[in-house]
């Protein structure tokens, strides 16, 4: 059973990392635009204006892109890696007896942090890259690339600063998954049973509305993230905020609850076309799986 498993995974896992490298690489743009706006450089339309006149033109969009496609791969083989380690030792230890549900959500769970927090510094030069521009020329840190960024965050600021909003990132991702996935189960029985829509429609609208309600919890943990990580400390070495609360507070006082939700079409339209790719996949390797075995099975794509 557990071999069958395996195998299972390992059809999945390249699938899966491929379809998000290239989610990835097509969205990236609108990341970027996404994180000007939550900085304060304007609306969508002059970001991209400015960009496309004073900082190379399309190719301004992907800078940073580097790390985003390495977190990719790194972040499954970690996740996966520990997964396995995992649920080996608790198999070893049950008398070699199945994990339950119970224990098999808590392990995916459990690797899923882990590969968060072990990528957590890739995400952070990715923001930082994408973000120095828009700082005055005395302020800017012109990492020329990945790895000068992460070599400098530690000289400069110390260890612990490569997992500076590592809380509101895990959040960010956490509620986002949860949302999506409570609201397009509900979504799909009502777009296919009450309204009498195909399955590839019913597929495609309940994730344009399961996203749009995880996009709205969780775009406020995204915010936050984004002014922890690209924040920089003034003349006497004090940074503006002292953590994720204290970012909160600031920014609710000053804006109110739409200071949260800059540039919330950007992340809309950056998470929907992923959503709609998983499921995507999710489903088609389901269909493959059941013509290879004879057996209806459900791959989750997303773990």
């Amino acid at each position: 059973m557990e071999d069958e498993k395996k195998k299972k995974r390992s059809r999945v896992e390249p699938v899966l990392i491929g379809a998000t490298m290239l989610t990835t690489t097509l969205l990236q743009p609108l990341h970027m635009v996404k994180l000007r706006m939550q900085i304060g450089q304007g609306s969508g339309a002059q970001i991209a204006s400015n960009m496309l006149k004073s900082e190379g033109g399309y190719s301004a969009f992907y800078k940073g892109f580097s790390a985003a496609l390495l977190r990719v791969p790194l972040y499954h083989v970690v996740r996966v890696g520990s997964y396995s380690i995992l649920a080996t030792i608790a198999i070893e230890a049950n008398d070699r007896k199945p994990l339950s549900h119970r224990q098999n959500a808590m392990y995916l769970t459990t690797a899923a942090a882990m590969a968060w927090a072990f990528t957590m510094p890739i995400e952070l030069a990715h923001i930082r890259m994408q973000a120095d521009a828009t700082f005055s020329t005395t302020e800017r840190r012109n990492y020329t690339n990945l790895f000068n960024a992460l070599g400098r965050v530690i000289a400069d600021e110390g260890m612990q600063a490569l997992w500076r909003g590592l809380g509101p990132s895990f959040a960010q991702s956490l509620v986002l998954a949860s949302g999506s996935v409570s609201c397009y189960f509900p979504s799909y029985r009502y777009l296919k049973g009450s309204l009498g829509c195909g399955d590839t429609t019913s597929n495609i609208g309940a994730s344009a509305i399961s996203s749009y309600f995880g996009c709205g919890l969780s775009l406020p943990f995204d915010y936050v993230k984004t002014q922890l990580q690209t924040m920089q400390p003034d003349a006497y070495g004090k940074y503006p905020y002292t953590g994720f609360f204290d970012c909160a507070r600031k920014t609710f006082k000053t804006g109110g609850v739409a200071k949260f939700y800059s540039g919330f079409y950007f992340y809309y339209f950056r998470v929907a076309p992923s959503t709609m790719l998983m499921l995507f996949f999710e489903k088609l390797l389901g269909r493959l799986d059941a013509s290879v075995s004879g057996k209806k099975v459900t791959v989750n794509a997303r773990w």
